[in-house]
């Protein structure tokens, strides 16, 4: 586990836990050992504080490449934390460049680490949960590993789309685990990476209740950092 993912658990984590007193279902999901993908509703940036702080693993997730690439003392510092913390960059322009994030987590992912990945692309508007792309799927069998769904309940409240930190008191944070889906010998062509992505949704769908909506989320003018490159449909 990189030494700043350590130090974050030993403080950042304990911190949350004690604010917000998530609850937390199927633990017993996580495996001790080996790679897996995490697979969840996105709702807010609060996501992946709050995934990273209840998984007992390190947990790479994906980050905008821009955060990587600033100059000065801010752009510095943007690299050294995501770089301590062992996040992998993304191209957001698509094309070959977004492909790199999917050969940088495929090495992740054998060594035996744990990959979080938001397949709605963007956080959802209006708490819905949208039609997912392709990316996790098509990662699951370049790496030969599971995904495990995972549902998000009260981010959204917990830190509002244009709040810069969640306050506590104000939703009941949730955090679900599903069973892990194995799709180990499946094809990796345009239909069956459908067929595997639109599981992977449903399953994420009854951990959370959210209404499901059978198209794409819009995406932001001004997007964060999400957890999922640009991938086929």
């Amino acid at each position: 586990m990189p030494l700043l993912y350590t130090i974050g658990r030993l403080t950042v984590a304990p911190a949350l836990r004690l604010a917000f007193r998530p609850t937390v279902e199927g633990l017993e999901h996580i495996p001790e050992t080996g790679g897996a993908i995490f697979a969840g509703n996105h709702l807010s940036v609060a996501d992946e504080l709050f995934l990273g702080t209840v998984v007992p693993r390190h947990l790479a997730f994906w980050a905008k490449s821009e955060y990587f690439k600033g100059t000065g003392p801010k752009g510095a510092l943007s690299k050294f934390v995501l770089t301590g913390l062992g996040a992998i960059p993304v191209e957001r322009a698509g094309g070959r460049a977004a492909l790199s994030a999917f050969d940088a987590a495929i090495p992740v992912l054998k060594a035996g680490d744990l990959v979080a990945v938001y397949p709605e692309g963007t956080r959802s508007p209006d708490g819905r949960l949208y039609r997912g792309r392709t990316g996790a799927a098509r990662l699951a069998v370049a790496a030969g590993v599971p995904i495990i769904p995972v549902g998000m309940i009260g981010t959204d409240r917990a830190q509002p789309i244009g709040t810069r930190v969640p306050r506590p008191g104000r939703a009941e944070i949730v955090v679900r685990f599903g069973k892990p889906l194995d799709f180990t010998g499946r094809a990796d062509d345009r239909t069956s990476l459908r067929e595997m992505t639109d599981e992977v949704m449903s399953e994420i769908q009854k951990l959370t209740g959210q209404e499901y909506v059978s198209r794409y989320a819009p995406p932001r003018a001004q997007p964060a950092a999400e957890g999922e490159p640009p991938a086929p449909a």
